[in-house]
C-alpha cells in the first residue's frame, strides 16, 4: 500500500507570467517525441520572456542573474506538430538567490513542471551578492499563485 498523497499538478493559471511557443521537428527525438534536454530551452525561454517583461523591469545595474540549479519533472510526451504554454512564477526568495516554477502546458495538460535557482551576481566580480529590495519588490506580483 503506498501511503504518499497524490501529487497535485501544475495548473496554468498558477502562472502569472505565459508565453507561447512551438514544438519544432528538430526538437524530436528518436523516440518520436520532444527529447528531453529540449525542455530546458522551453524553460529558459519562459524565464527570459518573463525578466525582459517591460513592466517587470528587474534589471540591476552591474549584476546579473545566473542559473545555479535546475529540476525538470517529465509528466507526458509532447510531439510535433503542436504549440504550448510555458508558465513562470516566483516561488521563493533567498538572500542572494530566489527559485523561479516553471510548467509546460499543450492546452490543459501539464507536461513538465520545474523549478530553477537563480543568483544575483555582480557582473565585475562574479561573486553573488543580495538581492536588492527593489527587485524583491517587482518580482512579488509574479510569484506562484497556490
Amino acid at each position: 500500500m503506498n501511503d504518499k498523497p497524490a501529487k497535485v499538478l501544475p495548473r496554468l493559471a498558477d502562472y502569472p507570467h505565459q508565453i507561447r511557443d512551438l514544438i519544432r521537428f528538430r526538437d524530436m527525438d528518436a523516440q518520436g517525441h520532444v527529447n528531453n534536454a529540449v525542455y530546458s530551452t522551453y524553460f529558459e525561454t519562459g524565464r527570459v520572456a518573463m525578466f525582459r517583461s517591460p513592466d517587470l523591469s528587474i534589471g540591476v545595474l552591474g549584476a546579473t542573474f545566473v542559473l545555479a540549479r535546475g529540476e525538470i519533472d517529465y509528466l507526458s510526451e509532447l510531439r510535433w506538430p503542436g504549440d504550448l504554454v510555458v508558465g513562470t512564477a516566483v516561488k521563493e526568495f533567498r538572500r542572494r538567490s530566489f527559485v523561479v516554477a516553471q510548467a509546460v502546458f499543450q492546452g490543459e495538460t501539464c507536461a513538465s513542471s520545474g523549478q530553477f535557482t537563480m543568483v544575483t551576481v555582480d557582473k565585475e566580480t562574479r561573486k553573488a551578492i543580495e538581492l536588492p529590495a527593489e527587485v524583491l519588490a517587482r518580482l512579488e506580483p509574479w510569484k506562484l499563485r497556490v
